[in-house]
């Protein structure tokens, strides 16, 4: 920028924003214009960010202002161990008042907290703030909201359907590929008694010297923050993020349809993508992944099974997700739907838990900031809504503890799918089940000191005894939903003393979430 001259444009990019053809540049005149960037203290600290998630983002932050300076732009880059800026608000308020700027540029947050931040930002410094649509989604808001229209409840299937006929993604004319838009039902299957077979290793990415540095700080400024990071192995740029999608069609696609739900002790990734991250940094568009796994289809390379469950959850889920986050927000945030009360327990962090299934699972999460979609849906946050746990402690925890976790995404899935906590929204029932579903799934149940058929003595699985006992505060209710009432039907085969024993160990259970 040549002396003197004034600054036209600040163009903020988020943490979450590192997409190359972000709508942001767009016209951007690189002789006027500054890109600002902001390590702030507070991101990590609004919710107790694990170490590894911390590193992801700042590393992946300073890998695309890297990249931003070889494109010839000008870059303002606040770092943490520079600035040292608390919030993004501090950071851009300090960087308006040096570089006096005309107007703010900025992608619209994922995250409607960090909009309030931005507006009240630039209302207090008097100057224009200027929002754009994220051109990285194949739904925009206002487009959602007019499929929604005023529902009371939306179904991500029917909104599925239209956008596989929009982008004509696995499509023979007017009709799906294989006569059927979803074949969920036939990739269910656990590993049986033999366990996974011959698992691909994913990708590696070891740390560069920028993830290094980046490490070493988030081992000084967040030191007792949760997580470890002897195993850091995420891509941290767009070169890495299409080797790991390249790695992911041609090594673990193939397998990943009919067990994607199963799991197995000591088994963080198994066939999964490990792409939602790239994802939602925005180092990967969807749709070019969504083209990838289409053309493996087409060439035979994979069954449609895995490419139908696997576009589904980018094409449908994903996409789903967001809509539904900004058409319903702030109510989301704060809804509760069952009056739950408990706070988290505090194994969640440190996963100190006789519960194997949910050691294992927070293990993990702990270790790699990833879990998949199972072990968070069925065990981490079937666990939550039985436990009776405050929904907002719940969304609070996996914002903090995984990789892949902006509010847009994670909170909708928390709050509403694993939680139900908005009351059935987009799902037609809650999802719970015993230990029974646990057994079957993984092999979580082996040398557990839970029993998960007992569900009234001190062996008793709290999966099974807190099931058991939320079908029964909530039996009228479930008893009249077709997809509950068969566990009403089972309930209602117990006798009285049955009943009494297991609300009674229930009680006990719920009130000391610590010692489990």
């Amino acid at each position: 920028m040549k002396a003197c001259m004034p600054v036209r444009n600040l163009i903020l990019i988020l943490g979450d924003q590192l997409d190359h053809q972000s709508a942001a540049l767009a016209a951007a005149d690189k002789a006027r214009d500054i890109v600002l960037m902001i390590e702030a203290r507070e991101e990590s600290t609004h919710v107790w960010s694990s170490k590894v998630r911390t590193v992801l983002f700042l590393s992946a932050m300073r890998h695309h202002s890297a990249w931003l300076h070889t494109q010839g732009f000008v870059v303002h880059y606040r770092a943490l161990d520079g600035h040292g800026d608390a919030s993004l608000a501090t950071g851009l308020g300090a960087e308006i008042t040096a570089s006096k700027p005309a107007a703010i540029i900025c992608v619209e947050p994922g995250d409607l907290r960090v909009t309030a931040l931005l507006q009240d930002t630039c209302s207090a410094h008097n100057i224009p703030l200027d929002l754009r649509a994220d051109s990285h989604f194949l739904c925009g808001c206002a487009e959602f909201s007019q499929w929604a229209g005023a529902n009371k409840s939306l179904r991500m299937e029917f909104f599925y359907r239209v956008m596989r006929r929009k982008h004509n993604i696995l499509m023979q004319g007017e009709e799906p590929e294989g006569a059927q838009w979803n074949f969920d039902a036939d990739n269910r299957k656990a590993f049986g008694k033999a366990g996974p077979q011959e698992v691909p290793t994913p990708a590696q990415f070891p740390p560069d010297a920028i993830t290094r540095e980046v490490i070493t700080i988030v081992e000084k400024h967040f030191d007792d923050h949760p997580g470890q990071l002897a195993h850091f192995n995420w891509p941290v740029t767009r070169e890495a993020a299409l080797v790991a999608l390249d790695d992911f069609i041609e090594n673990r696609f193939a397998g990943f349809g009919e067990h994607q739900d199963a799991m197995w002790t000591h088994l963080p990734f198994g066939w999964h993508s490990l792409l939602s991250t790239s994802l939602n940094l925005k180092l990967l568009h969807p749709m070019e992944v969504i083209e990838k796994a289409q053309a493996a289809y087409r060439a035979d390379k994979v069954d449609l099974l895995s490419a139908e469950g696997f576009i589904r959850q980018i094409l449908g889920w994903r996409e789903f997700m967001r809509g539904v986050y900004f058409l319903d927000m702030p109510a989301m945030k704060t809804a509760n739907h069952f009056g739950h009360t408990n706070p988290l327990p505090k194994w969640y962090w440190t996963a100190d838990t006789k519960m194997h299934c949910m050691r294992q699972c927070i293990s993990q999460t702990l270790d790699h900031g990833y879990a998949h979609h199972i072990q968070r849906l069925m065990i981490t946050g079937m666990f939550g809504v039985t436990a009776e746990i405050i929904p907002q402690d719940m969304a609070d925890w996996y914002l903090a503890v995984y990789v892949d976790a902006i509010e847009w995404v994670e909170l909708p899935n928390v709050a509403g799918m694993a939680l139900f906590a908005n009351g059935g929204r987009f799902t037609s029932k809650p999802y719970i089940a015993s230990g029974a579903y646990v057994k079957r799934m993984s092999n979580y149940c082996k040398g557990c000191v839970y029993a998960p058929e007992d569900k009234t003595s001190a062996s008793a699985c709290p999966m099974t005894t807190l099931y058991w006992n939320f079908v029964d505060k909530h039996e009228k209710v479930l008893a009249k939903n077709p997809r509950t009432a068969l566990m009403v039907k089972n309930l209602t085969r117990m006798d009285v003393a049955e009943r009494d024993a297991m609300r009674n160990r229930a009680r006990a259970m719920l009130n000391n979430l610590d010692a489990l």
